[in-house]
């Protein structure tokens, strides 16, 4: 489990892509990524969990300066991974210890889809980032509910007819990558667990009524 609040900016150094096998269309093949970032490294250890651009990946070595992680097929075709390329930055988060403290929100590190930046309004000591969601994502999303936007967690501050708005504070804009994003830029989302259990509880109580 992550919280949302990124610790560091890391380089992706390599992208080694896997040939896909024999499973049709939907099969992409699988990935390995090199990626640099020291201060998520501190105390890691082969086996532990570290959020990259919001997606929760399996640590394979490291070296205390640079770490590989696998990455399987279906999550190169449901997030941003699969467009990576040397030299992109990303966002980085440890996973969460029992005793730290959940200063963002609960964030799985399961990414439900990929929006769109849509709109950038810059203001004077913020900007305010307009992003477009898969239909199936709107009914988790609420004012001033949580979001993560590649893996950094968000408040919606507005909804609109094709997704919602964040406003963007300085920390936000200097030390994540949300400070880069661009008009057509696309982002993994993650919309609040509690949405997606309230909805799915629902979802049962009608199918049954």
């Amino acid at each position: 489990m992550f919280t949302g609040i990124i610790e560091e900016v890391g380089t992706v150094l390599a992208v080694e892509h896997e040939q896909p096998g024999d499973g049709g269309e939907a099969d992409v093949g699988s990935a390995r990524l090199t990626i640099e970032g020291p201060g998520v490294l501190v105390d890691a250890r082969p086996g532990c969990s570290i959020a990259v651009g919001g997606v929760c990946l399996t640590v394979v070595e490291h070296d205390g300066e640079r770490f590989t992680a696998d990455v399987m097929g279906e999550t190169l075709r449901w997030t941003t991974l699969g467009g990576l390329a040397p030299g992109d930055p990303v966002n980085l988060e440890r996973a969460l210890r029992a005793d730290g403290r959940l200063d963002g929100h609960v964030v799985q590190g399961h990414v439900d889809g990929v929006g769109e930046v849509v709109a950038r309004t810059v203001h004077e000591r913020w900007e305010v980032l307009e992003v477009s969601v898969p239909e199936e994502l709107r009914p988790h999303l609420v004012r001033k509910g949580s979001v993560a936007v590649d893996g950094t967690s968000l408040t919606v501050s507005g909804l609109t007819d094709a997704g919602f708005k964040v406003s963007l504070i300085p920390t936000t804009l200097a030390e994540t990558t949300l400070g880069r994003r661009a008009v057509g830029d696309r982002v993994n989302l993650e919309t609040d667990v509690l949405a997606k259990y309230v909805a799915g509880l629902l979802g049962d109580r009608q199918a049954a009524s």
